[in-house]
Order: structure tokens, then sequence, then C-alpha cells
């Protein structure tokens, strides 16, 4: 079995206007997951109990090995976290808050500090207060990845960056986990940046886990298929549908469990398939949540009979 890095197992935490509901999630150790959740969704939460910053009501949390919040000291000392406004001191320069960060973690690689330094254009004697917000966030960080640590967990990275910032900090991401015994946690709305550098996903609405799976398989098995009815012609029930869009002669329907059969199904009954389309990770996402939405319960398994 693959050694997980991070471990959620029915947790949950309540507030009085927001609850998180039974997490359930999993990093194998050397991945990154991409935890997709538009804002208030429960993202943020889930990584403070993952932090041992807030503590859960129920259920049991382990990173690296370790139970949160009760081994939080130890867990920390092999976690790097970075968030899009994370405070730096303002009136000190990059390399003291390097110096500081050396001083602590025996683990720093100053040779690997600079080199992100000449990649992330940073100029070590600038007072953070002159940096530009794409310019803190590579500060921030190049201070968590020359600590080398095992888990790297980020909370909206890339919110605000210019698409080079954007790319230079994605770019390292992924060189990061060349050593397979480091992992990474991001949590974003962007969902491009996540179908680049991910490869497990778990999207997350009003404090549930409502779909999580390797990226391949989610790219995989949600397609939408634009069909042509012919008139009086009835599609067979087909297993997967979370959507019937378009018109009744040019239905669209999008299936969270493709299936190549399911073409021939359509066929057969007397459609015309006119595409059958993969989706994106934003379209998957949002197809995900508004059909768990409109279907609270389950999502639904079949489809209404169409009928042109």
């Amino acid at each position: 079995m693959t050694h997980l890095s991070v471990h959620f197992t029915g947790v949950s935490k309540r507030y009085p206007h927001f609850s998180l509901d039974d997490i359930d999630l999993a990093l194998p150790t050397g991945s990154i997951m991409g935890f997709v959740g538009a804002n208030g969704a429960g993202k943020s939460t889930t990584i403070r109990i993952l932090m041992g910053l807030v503590h859960q009501d129920s259920g049991s949390v382990e990173v690296l090995g370790h139970a949160m919040p009760a081994d939080q000291a130890a867990a920390k000392r092999d976690i790097g976290f970075v968030s899009e406004d994370m405070r730096l001191y303002e009136a000190a320069t990059l390399a003291w808050h390097m110096k500081f960060i050396q001083s602590i973690f025996p683990r720093w690689d100053q040779r690997y500090a600079d080199n992100l330094l000449r990649r992330f254009d940073l100029k070590p004697q600038q007072k953070i207060k002159g940096l530009s917000h794409g310019q803190r966030v590579k500060a921030a960080l190049l201070l968590a990845l020359a600590r080398r640590p095992r888990l790297l967990v980020l909370d909206e990275p890339t919110t605000g960056l210019d698409p080079v910032a954007r790319r230079e900090v994605l770019a390292e991401l992924m060189a990061v986990l060349i050593d397979e015994q480091r992992t990474i946690f991001f949590s974003s709305q962007n969902t491009l940046d996540v179908e680049q550098i991910s490869d497990q996903i778990a999207f997350i609405d009003r404090g549930r886990i409502i779909d999580s799976a390797n990226k391949e398989i989610f790219l995989d098995r949600w397609r939408r298929i634009r069909l042509m009815l012919p008139p009086d012609t009835t599609l067979p029930r087909l297993p997967g549908v979370v959507e019937v869009g378009g018109s009744s002669r040019l239905p669209v329907l999008t299936i969270n469990q493709f299936d190549p059969a399911m073409v021939a199904a359509c066929q057969d009954a007397g459609a015309a398939v006119q595409s059958v389309d993969a989706m994106t990770l934003e379209e998957i996402f949002v197809a995900n949540v508004q059909s768990r939405r409109d279907h609270p319960v389950a999502v639904s398994e079949t489809t209404e009979s169409v009928t042109a």
C-alpha cells in the first residue's frame, strides 16, 4: 500500500454559519493534489486543520505519520506552507528572512536557495515592502522550498500573479517532485493551474468533498455527447448522465461515466452523434458542482427519456 503523506478520515468542523462535513482525503507521498473549490467552499478550513491551526470536532488527521493536532510540532518540521496572503516582515530584507529560516531549520539548502533567487529574479538585499505581489509570493515560496520540506502546503499561491510569474512558480513546483519522496497539497480556484501540475484531484463544495480521484480518471470518464434526434426518436437510458442540455432536437449529454458503448447505443436508437467532446477540468468541476447541488441526495444515474 502506498504511504500517505496526508490522511483525513471522517473529519468535521462546525461553525455557526458553516460546516466542514465528513472529509475523507488520502494524499500519497510523491504526488500533487489539486484541492479545488469556490470561495467559501472549505478549502482554507481544511488546510488549517491539516496544519494543526484549527482542531477538528470529529474524525482523525494524520500528516507525515503524525496525528494532528496533537503532534503538530513534530509534523511542522517537515511541512512548508505558502499562502498568497502570507505576511513577511515589511522592513526586513529577503536576506534577513533567509538567515532567520536557516537558523531554525537545519535542512536549509543554501545552494538551492541561491538557485531560486536567480530563477525567480529576486534580490536578497531588497526589503519586503519594496517587492511586488508576485515577488512576495515567490519569496515566500523560496523560504519554504529551501528548507527541503517533505510536504509543501500551498493555499491559493498563484492568485493575483501575472502569467510569467505564475509559470515560474508552477515550473518550480513541478521540479520539486523530481524527488519522489516530496508531496504537494495545492489549494486553488484556478483549475488551469491544477490541471497542469496535479496528478490527484479533490473537489470541495459547501464543506463536503464531492469527488476525488486521479486526474487522468477525471479526464477519461467525463464527456459531452452532442446529438441530433430525428422526429419521434427516444434516447435510451444511459448511466452517468448528470445533465441534459441543448434542445430536444439537439440534446447535449454531460456524462461522468463515459463508455464508448454509449455512442453505439445512441446510434442504435436512431440518433446522429455529432461529436464526443473531452472536457477541461474547469468544465468537469462546474458540472460536478451543479449536478450535486441540483441532486443533493445522489447524482442522477440515468437520463430521463429524451424525445425529439
